[in-house]
């Protein structure tokens, strides 16, 4: 009888398969970055504040507020994150975790 040969990845997560193919940051960063695109974009809603609005208030031209809500764009910097959290009546608050 014949045995199937064993799938190294059966049984673990997601998150072993990315750290075994050392993209696990990276995904970690874009997922963060979704999630805080996602969170402001509800906020913008919630308030009925225009892209345009929003832009004035932080300083900074429609396509740059664009960049910041794109879920698929990773770089965001903290001092931008800042600035949009501001203008939004906001902060931000950040932890470094144990891995």
């Amino acid at each position: 009888m014949k045995t199937k040969p064993t799938n190294k990845h059966r049984g673990s997560d997601l998150k072993d398969f990315f750290a075994e193919e050392t993209i696990l940051p990276e995904v970690e960063a874009l997922a963060m970055k979704k999630a805080i695109a996602l969170q402001l974009q509800r906020i913008v809603e919630e308030e009925s504040i225009s892209k345009t609005q929003l832009a004035k208030r932080m300083k900074t031209s429609r396509a740059a507020l664009d960049r910041i809500l794109d879920a698929s764009t990773p770089s965001l910097t903290i001092g931008t994150l800042a600035k949009a959290a501001a203008a939004l009546g906001r902060r931000v608050s950040l932890q470094i975790l144990p891995a």
